[in-house]
């Protein structure tokens, strides 16, 4: 984890131009209907189609958005969440990351061992489609951006955003780093704690 938190501080200014670039939009909110969505994915390094209304057949959703792979907060919150997978899965969740990269970066992404390990599947939103259904904005990509590799970013940030749906399709909980002021670990302990929830009040 201190490599993470390190690599984290190495590119604190791309990501405070990112927080800057990705300005606090209204999200869908609590209550609502999630978009339904169909989109190329990865995980553990091989590509594939996944779709909201499939994964919700099987239990609770988190769809999280993030502005961009090997970047600081994104490798925190895909490690948190990786680290974590088991117990989304013994609460019946699915878990799915949805970003701007390109299904190329995600492959390397959704296998490392140090982030997604291919826990679950991260999507990919080039166009930024999935997101502004979501209501959320996607700014311009960052000039001479680059990530923890040194490889150039050449897409636009989805400002970071989780939706917690329900099986019935409707969002349970959204919060966001922006209006919430909340870390990339956050949204992984949020969301774990809404589905476990979820879980007891199904139970008899």
């Amino acid at each position: 984890m201190n490599k993470l938190v390190n690599r984290s501080l190495a590119t604190g200014a791309l990501i405070a131009a990112m927080a800057m670039a990705t300005s606090a939009s209204a999200a869908i909110s609590q209550g609502a209907t999630a978009p339904d969505f169909t989109a190329q994915a990865s995980q553990a390094g091989k590509a594939t189609t996944i779709t909201l209304a499939k994964a919700l057949k099987s239990g609770p959703v988190i769809v999280y958005f993030f502005p961009s792979a090997y970047t600081g907060g994104c490798d925190i919150e895909a490690h948190a969440f990786a680290t974590e997978a088991a117990k989304f899965t013994a609460a019946g969740a699915t878990i799915i990351g949805v970003s701007a990269d390109s299904i190329q970066r995600l492959n390397a992404f959704s296998a490392d061992p140090n982030y997604c390990a291919g826990k679950f599947p991260v999507a990919s939103d080039p166009e930024g489609k999935i997101a502004a259904s979501y209501d959320l904005k996607m700014s311009a990509a960052e000039p001479n951006a680059t990530d923890v590799r040194g490889a150039v970013i050449d897409h636009g940030f989805i400002s970071r955003t989780t939706f917690v749906i329900g099986r019935d399709g409707k969002i349970a909980a959204v919060f966001s780093s922006e209006a919430d002021h909340l870390h990339p670990q956050d949204h992984v302990s949020k969301s774990l704690a809404i589905v476990e929830q979820l879980q007891s009040a199904k139970s008899p």
